[in-house]
């Protein structure tokens, strides 16, 4: 019955018989290949995900969709909540189908822009973020129940990258015969994109520093911090005891929170200094939050 109703419809006018053929012939011509995620690849970018949040000491439910949100893969580490699961599979769904990492919208809602609340479709919560091959969008990893809403964001970007091709190999950072280093500008800009050390020696580190939320706290045994804000606000907690602390690292512990403390309100300008030892948290951020982190090291 198809094939006869589409007769009776060319079949008046050889006109628009020819017309449709000419645009049939251009819609083939318009037919191009697109990558796509398999379910190796998923568990390649699950396994990464996973790689990282056993490096953080953290948790985790992780969950991978191709491009139209549909579930490839799911895992949830050890001692996390069951919840966690469904969470990560919409915070995957949601950067697939909106094509953008759900950080965004949190931040949005922030701002002000509470209406996004009411889209059905959307869980606007950090922690989503897509996949790319090829510079285009294949799917994308959701992560929840980790120790912050920050680190399941830090966790799922992470491991989004797993599948892009690795960046050009660059030359290390030298000092000249003078012992001075010059890091450039364009270096420097690339680094905040997605945030990243600059350099790290035995004796200092230095970081381009970026946050789009809130983070988990931090206590370092050996490293003073000075921060040095360029861009954003943020309240960030110093002293105080830290909540169900693990050591990550040999003098290095991360925990959820901090209870008690002092809170400050950091903006474009501030410079802050944190001793070694300290416990200090970014409770909230008005991403994004840019800022160089000089990491003296005490031997």
């Amino acid at each position: 019955m198809r094939h006869l109703l589409t007769m009776r419809l060319v079949a008046p006018s050889m006109t628009a018989l020819v017309l449709g053929l000419g645009l049939a012939a251009s819609a083939r011509a318009q037919v191009t290949s697109h990558p796509g995620l398999t379910l190796d690849g998923a568990k390649a970018v699950a396994g990464a995900a996973a790689a990282e949040a056993h490096r953080l000491n953290a948790g985790g439910a992780i969950a991978i969709v191709d491009e139209g949100g549909a579930v490839l893969y799911v895992e949830r580490l050890a001692n996390t909540f069951v919840a966690s699961t469904t969470v990560a599979i919409e915070k995957a769904r949601t950067a697939a189908q909106f094509r953008r990492p759900t950080r965004d919208f949190e931040n949005a809602i922030a701002k002000g822009r509470t209406s996004l609340v009411a889209v059905s479709a959307m869980t606007p919560l950090q922690g989503g973020v897509p996949i790319q091959v090829d510079g285009q969008i294949v799917g994308a990893i959701g992560v929840s129940g980790a120790m912050s809403a920050q680190q399941d964001d830090d966790i799922a970007t992470a491991a989004a990258a797993t599948l892009q091709a690795p960046p050009a190999a660059t030359t290390p950072l030298a000092p000249d015969a003078d012992g001075v280093i010059l890091i450039g500008g364009a270096t420097t800009r690339d680094a905040f994109v997605k945030g990243r050390p600059l350099i790290e020696t035995g004796a200092y580190k230095i970081h381009a520093s970026r946050r789009d939320g809130a983070g988990g706290a931090e206590v370092h045994g050996r490293d003073t911090d000075i921060f040095y804000i360029l861009e954003g606000t943020a309240t960030l907690v110093t002293g105080g005891k830290a909540v169900d602390a693990k050591t990550t690292a040999p003098d290095e512990i991360r925990a959820p929170s901090l209870e008690g403390g002092t809170a400050r309100t950091l903006a474009k300008g501030d410079v802050v200094v944190i001793p070694n030892g300290v416990p200090h948290w970014f409770k909230e951020v008005q991403g994004p939050f840019l800022y160089y982190t000089v990491k003296v090291t005490a031997k």
